[in-house]
């Protein structure tokens, strides 16, 4: 898996590099099949009382991609709803690829249950 974190208008930091990385680890836990990860973090100059920090990531899986980005007063903050956002939604894949194998046995007839038999007395 490549891991690439960069900046706009920005210096990665290797503490920001390393909580990157250290939030990424939930969600290699809960997905294994993660080709490609690109960080993105960017400190946009607009008024104070907007939201000044992105965090944006591109997330290759085995026949999708992901995008999600996140915007905060804190970077730190935009990482976290960052990360939390790509959970949720590398999850969602994950069940969604879990649940397409396992149809078939959802389309078998059901049979029929005992009470609704007809008895022979």
């Amino acid at each position: 898996m490549n891991l690439t974190i960069s900046g706009h208008h920005l210096e990665v930091t290797p503490a920001i590099r390393e909580y990157v990385q250290s939030k990424l680890e939930r969600v290699r836990r809960h997905f294994d099949q993660v080709i490609d990860i690109a960080v993105i973090l960017t400190v946009d100059n607009l008024t104070e009382k907007e939201k000044r920090q992105k965090a944006e990531i591109n997330l290759r899986l085995s026949g999708k991609t992901v995008y999600v980005e996140s915007l905060s007063h804190d970077l730190y903050a935009a990482i976290d709803t960052l990360v939390d956002k790509l959970d949720r939604q590398v999850m969602k894949y994950k069940n969604k690829v879990q649940d397409h194998n396992h149809q078939a046995i959802k389309h078998m007839p059901e049979e029929m249950p005992e009470e609704e038999t007809p008895s022979a007395a």
